[in-house]
C-alpha cells in the first residue's frame, strides 16, 4: 500500500466516525464523545502519516 492511500483511508475513517458523532449526539452523548475522540485520532494519524 502506498503512503498516500493509507492516509486517504484514515481520513475516510475519520469522516465516517465524525458522521457517527453527528448522528449520535442527541441520543447517546457518551458514545458520541468516544467516536469523536476516535475521529480526531484517525484524522491526526492521517496528517502525521502524510507529514512523515
Amino acid at each position: 500500500m502506498s503512503k498516500e492511500l493509507i492516509a486517504v483511508l484514515l481520513l475516510a475513517l475519520g469522516g465516517f466516525l465524525a458522521g457517527g458523532v453527528y448522528s449520535l449526539w442527541k441520543t447517546a452523548k457518551f458514545f458520541a464523545v468516544v467516536l469523536g475522540i476516535a475521529a480526531v485520532l484517525a484524522i491526526g494519524g492521517a496528517i502525521a502519516w502524510l507529514v512523515s
